[in-house]
């Protein structure tokens, strides 16, 4: 089995996983939430009775309608749903298109970056990247929240990562960024959309963006270096701004709604890790610099 078809077997096993991620880590977190804010309102009432435990491992995968428990063959990525035409086994119920697309993307990503990179440290570093940022553009797009359980890590696994250039006193192995870019980018990344954050608000009085979005740029900067953070913000921003108006314009959509920006931005960090460099170089030719 030749490597491509090993990093497409993996990627549509990451993107099951990535479905289950997706589904359950918001549900997990507002489930904490709800419970700390019950305890901080009613500190004398009894603990609540221990309840079926609720995480990425349990309870077993099941059917939201019937609640049965999905069979292991059918959970198969994207053949499962394609032998089921898309309806549980059991109810009938319709099982939503996202999940085989989700699997189907991300394995097509994996494979991506691997041919992009090769059987390389900064391929593995890449892919790991990228699955967060699948996960991550998801869950914004669906509640407009970037979970620290992920953004956070992101970040000190992309110093870490960085930091091995330097292991044993030489370059033996090549990352993403170096250490010195890394840090600067995480610190870069982080500082101008906190600074965007508060001129917007001491503008209009409104919040612009969460604080997810700036975890999530310093993430981004601290695996790509900062050299990269122009061509993710540009991008980013250009890509939200064209996609919000069309979305006004032609879906009547109210300017009010915000309009989660994490999936620009991992949109964008994608374009920087792949093809980051060759657009800089090409800017440079256009512009004479």
């Amino acid at each position: 089995m030749n490597l491509t078809a090993i990093a497409l077997l993996v990627g549509l096993c990451v993107g099951s996983f990535l479905n289950v991620v997706i589904w359950r880590l918001p549900l997990m977190l507002e489930r904490q939430w709800r419970r700390q804010a019950e305890e901080t309102l009613n500190p004398d009432a009894p603990a609540p009775a221990a309840s079926e435990p609720f995480n990425l491992a349990r309870p077993r995968s099941a059917c939201p309608a019937c609640l049965k428990p999905i069979r292991p063959w059918h959970n198969l990525p994207v053949i499962g749903w394609l032998l089921l035409r898309g309806r549980c086994a059991e109810c009938g119920a319709r099982i939503p298109v996202r999940y085989p697309i989700v699997e189907a993307f991300t394995g097509a990503v994996t494979v991506l970056v691997v041919s992009h990179f090769g059987p390389t440290l900064e391929c593995a570093g890449a892919v790991l990247l990228c699955w967060a940022l699948i996960a991550l553009a998801v869950i914004d797009f669906d509640h407009q929240i970037l979970p620290d359980i992920i953004t956070l890590p992101l970040m000190w696994t992309g110093l870490l990562f960085s930091a091995l250039d330097n292991v044993r006193g030489g370059y033996v192995f090549t990352t993403l960024a170096d250490l010195q870019s890394s840090v600067f980018g995480a610190m870069a990344g982080y500082l101008s959309l906190w600074t965007v954050y508060q001129l917007y608000r001491l503008v209009t009085g409104k919040e612009g963006m969460g604080y997810g979005d700036l975890k999530l740029l310093a993430g981004l900067g601290a695996w790509l270096g900062w050299q990269m953070l122009p061509v993710v913000i540009l991008l980013s921003a250009c890509a939200g701004a064209v996609i919000g108006i069309l979305m006004i314009v032609f879906l009547n959509r109210d300017r009010q709604i915000p309009i989660p920006f994490g999936p620009y931005l991992a949109a964008a960090g994608f374009v920087a890790l792949m093809w980051g460099q060759p657009l800089i170089d090409s800017y440079r030719r256009v512009s004479g610099i």
